[in-house]
C-alpha cells in the first residue's frame, strides 16, 4: 500500500510509521519538521503545515493516517483536498468525544457525542473531545463511507512524551514507599502505542471503515493489579503504601497530571466497551511488557528533563508522611 501520514515522527504517528516499514509498504511523512525530520530515512518526507501546504500534496494513495487533526476546519480541508487523491482517511480520535464519558460505563460507539465550538483556535480540556468529535464529522463529509476512526483512550508506551504513564514506570523503578491513589481496586484502561499502531495498520490493509473504541486490556485491569505489573518488572524493591482517595483531594492532589491514572469519581471514564475493537482483531501485550518498555526507554532521557506528569519526590515523602501519621493509618 502507498499511505500517507500527516504527522508521523511523534508517538502514535511514529509507532504507526514504523510499523508501516516493517510490514514493507510505502510511507509519505507530511509534516513541519520540528521534531525528529530524520527518523525514517527510508520514508519519503514531504515538508510542510497542514494549515497552509496542503497544495504540496500532489501524488496519491490508498491511505492517509490523520494523527493530528484537532480542529475540524483543518481536518476538513485536508480530508477535501486528499479526497480524490486517496482512497480512505483513517483519523485518530479519542474516547473524549462522549458525552457521558464521566457518569456511565460500558459506553460504545453508539453513544452521544460531544459538541464545541468549530471556530475554536485553542484546545482546552473543556473543548477537547467535541473538537475531536467535529473532526471526525468533517472526515465523513469530505470522503464518505471512506473513513475509519479510531478512538483511544490511554496510550502509553515508549516514546510517549505526555508522562501519565512514563511517570509510573519509571517511578515503580526506583523502589522504595511509593504513594498509590487508593481504592486499590478503581478501574484503570490502557493501551501500548504499538498494539494501537499495528491494529491501525491491519485494519486499513483490510479496507476497515467505520468506528471503533480503541481501550484495552482485555481484562478488568485495576489500579493495584496495574502498579503491582510495574513493580513485577523493576529493578528495585517498592512499596504500595496505598493512601485514600478523598485524602489526596484535601491535600490538594492533582488527578490525572500530578498522580497519573487516577481519576476519581468518573465512573465511565476507564470503563469503556471496546469489544467492536477486540472483535476486529485487537490485541494486547502485557501491562508488564508495558511497563518495562517504557522505563527502559524513559531512563535515558536527560537527568534535566522536566515531567509534564506526575508527582514531585519530595512530595510524595510528604504526603506518606502525613498519612502514616494521621489517625486513619
Amino acid at each position: 500500500m502507498r499511505i500517507l501520514i500527516i504527522g508521523g515522527t511523534v508517538f502514535a504517528g511514529r509507532h504507526f510509521c514504523e510499523a508501516a516499514l516493517s510490514a514493507g509498504h510505502d510511507v509519505t511523512l507530511f509534516h513541519r519538521g520540528r521534531h525528529n525530520p530524520g527518523l525514517f530515512p527510508t520514508a519519503e518526507f514531504i515538508q510542510g503545515d497542514r494549515t497552509a501546504d496542503l497544495g504540496l500534496l500532489r501524488d496519491s494513495w490508498d491511505v492517509v493516517l490523520d494523527t493530528c487533526g484537532y480542529f475540524p476546519r483543518d481536518v476538513s480541508a485536508s480530508a477535501e483536498h486528499l479526497k480524490d487523491k486517496a482512497g480512505r482517511y483513517v483519523f485518530v480520535s479519542s474516547l473524549s468525544v462522549y458525552a457521558e464519558s464521566s457518569t456511565t460505563p460500558g459506553i460504545d460507539e453508539t453513544r452521544k457525542l460531544l459538541t464545541a465550538n468549530p471556530d475554536d483556535v485553542e484546545v482546552t480540556g473543556e473543548n477537547y473531545g467535541g473538537l475531536k468529535a467535529l473532526c471526525e464529522d468533517a472526515a465523513e463529509r469530505a470522503m464518505p463511507g471512506r473513513v475509519l476512526v479510531i478512538r483511544p483512550g490511554l496510550i502509553v508506551g515508549p516514546h510517549d512524551q505526555s508522562d501519565r504513564f512514563t511517570y509510573w514506570a519509571v517511578r515503580l523503578n526506583k523502589g522504595g514507599n511509593i504513594l498509590a491513589p487508593g481504592p486499590p481496586d478503581d478501574p484503570v484502561q490502557l493501551i501500548d502505542v504499538r498494539d494501537l499502531a499495528e491494529w491501525i495498520l491491519r485494519l486499513a490493509e483490510e479496507g476497515k471503515t467505520g468506528t471503533f473504541n480503541a481501550n484495552g486490556p482485555d481484562y478488568e485491569l485495576t489500579m493495584e493489579r496495574a502498579l503491582l505489573a510495574g513493580l513485577s518488572v523493576a529493578d528495585q524493591r517498592g512499596r504500595l503504601v496505598w493512601v485514600d482517595g478523598a485524602w489526596l483531594r484535601e491535600q490538594g492532589v492533582t488527578p490525572w497530571t500530578e498522580m497519573p491514572l487516577w481519576v476519581p469519581d468518573a465512573i465511565g471514564f476507564a470503563r469503556f466497551d471496546s469489544s467492536k475493537a477486540i472483535e476486529a482483531g485487537l490485541t494486547f501485550r502485557s501491562v508488564e511488557q508495558t511497563f518495562a518498555e517504557t522505563r527502559d526507554w524513559a531512563v535515558n532521557r536527560p537527568n534535566d528533563y522536566e515531567w509534564r506528569a506526575g508527582m514531585k519526590p519530595e512530595r510524595e515523602v510528604e504526603l506518606i508522611s502525613l498519612w502514616s501519621a494521621g489517625p486513619q493509618s
